[in-house]
Order: structure tokens, then C-alpha cells, then sequence
């Protein structure tokens, strides 16, 4: 069964630091491309940060450009994503996801990936 377990999450205040683990089980985790994609309250989905499957190519939203880093341990079979230089924005639900970064004319990328996690929230607040 595939599963994506998200951890570490929490309350962090503007400027702060928080760092996401996303772990994976029943599939070749080191051969496919790994996303994190978030919720905010009241808007859609929103594709943050996609990685190879190697984990030497990184792509990133505009918004989190030059503040979050992914990375990925493929002898872990975990993803992550650092968090730094917070904004009340990047509060949200923090997904992990199988696929890699969706087409921008896609209203609704929820069906690009393959798999899900069950989110872990960050809040930024002071």
C-alpha cells in the first residue's frame, strides 16, 4: 500500500523556521519526482516545490523562491522541506505528493498526483 506520512509542522512566528518530513512507503520512492503542494483557508491548492527523483534538480513556486529548500534521502525514502524566513502567507496545510510541478492551466491539480499525505499544518503567527 502507498502511503505518504507528513511531519513537522506546528506554530512558528514571522520570520521563523520550520522544517517538513514526508515519509514513503510501498513504492520505489528514489525513481519518482516528489512535491509539496499547500492549502491556505478559503483558497485552492497551491504547487509549492517539486524534486527529481535523485534529487539534483529543485523547482520552486515564485512565492517560496529563495525562502524554502527541498531535499530529499532516498536510503530514507524521505522528503523534505526547510522553511525559512516565514510569512503569515505560508500559513497553510503542507502536503506531500507523488507528480511533480502541474501545468500552470490546470484549475485543479489535485488529480496530477498519484498520492497523497494527510497534510501537517504550519501556522505563522506572532
Amino acid at each position: 500500500e502507498v502511503q505518504l506520512v507528513e511531519s513537522g509542522g506546528g506554530l512558528a512566528q514571522p520570520g521563523g523556521s520550520l522544517t517538513l518530513s514526508c515519509t514513503a512507503v510501498g513504492f520505489s520512492f528514489s525513481t519518482n519526482i516528489m512535491s509539496w503542494v499547500r492549502q491556505a483557508p478559503g483558497k485552492e491548492l497551491e504547487w509549492v516545490s517539486s524534486i527529481n527523483g535523485g534529487g539534483s534538480v529543485p523547482n520552486y513556486a515564485d512565492s517560496v523562491l529563495g525562502r524554502f529548500t527541498i531535499s530529499r534521502d532516498n536510503a530514507k525514502n524521505t522528503l523534505y522541506l526547510q522553511l525559512n524566513s516565514l510569512k503569515t502567507e505560508d500559513t497553510a496545510m503542507y502536503y506531500c505528493a507523488r507528480g511533480g510541478r502541474p501545468p500552470a492551466s490546470l484549475s485543479d491539480i489535485r488529480p496530477w498526483y498519484t498520492a497523497w499525505g494527510q497534510g501537517t499544518q504550519v501556522t505563522v503567527s506572532s
